[in-house]
């Protein structure tokens, strides 16, 4: 304890005071960092207030969609995109078929049927073909995925 005050409340009456000569001080109109010369850059930019000038919202009008220019108004609802046809490789759904796609042969080591696996997989992925088609794409990579790793098993014993 200070002269009747803990240290902390005579730390606190010491900021009081400082603030309160500061405030009796006539203050700049403009923030300015002491020991520079100048304002900083985002007082004011070429004369115009920074509260003006609004910097925070220049990209908005980079943001503007740009409108293809047609002959169509501007309430006319948009063509309907045409229904995607199905790759002819997805009717191909007997084990049969898919194995001749993969050509698996008794001379193919693990690495190679990896290999097999991602390049029919590149094509044939749900994931990579139009919703109407999906379920071909499944059938064929569950049925190539059966195939390979069966031949894997082979390679294994």
């Amino acid at each position: 304890m200070l002269f009747g005050q803990s240290l902390f409340q005579s730390v606190l009456d010491r900021l009081k005071a400082d603030e309160d000569e500061l405030a009796d001080e006539d203050q700049p109109a403009a923030p300015r960092v002491h020991g520079f010369n100048t304002g900083l850059a985002f007082d004011v930019m070429e004369g115009v207030s920074v509260a003006a000038a609004r910097p925070d919202r220049a990209y908005v009008d980079n943001l503007e969609p740009d409108l293809p220019e047609d002959d169509t108004k501007p309430g006319a609802p948009p063509e309907p995109e045409p229904e995607p046809i199905m790759p002819e490789h997805l009717l191909r759904l007997s084990p049969q078929e898919i194995a001749a796609e993969l050509a698996i042969s008794p001379s193919d080591t693990i690495q190679s049927l990896g290999e097999k696996r991602r390049l029919f997989a590149k094509s044939n992925h749900p994931d990579s073909v139009a919703v109407p088609f999906r379920d071909n794409a499944t059938q064929r990579m569950m049925t190539a995925n059966l195939l390979i790793d069966a031949a894997i098993r082979r390679v294994n014993r």
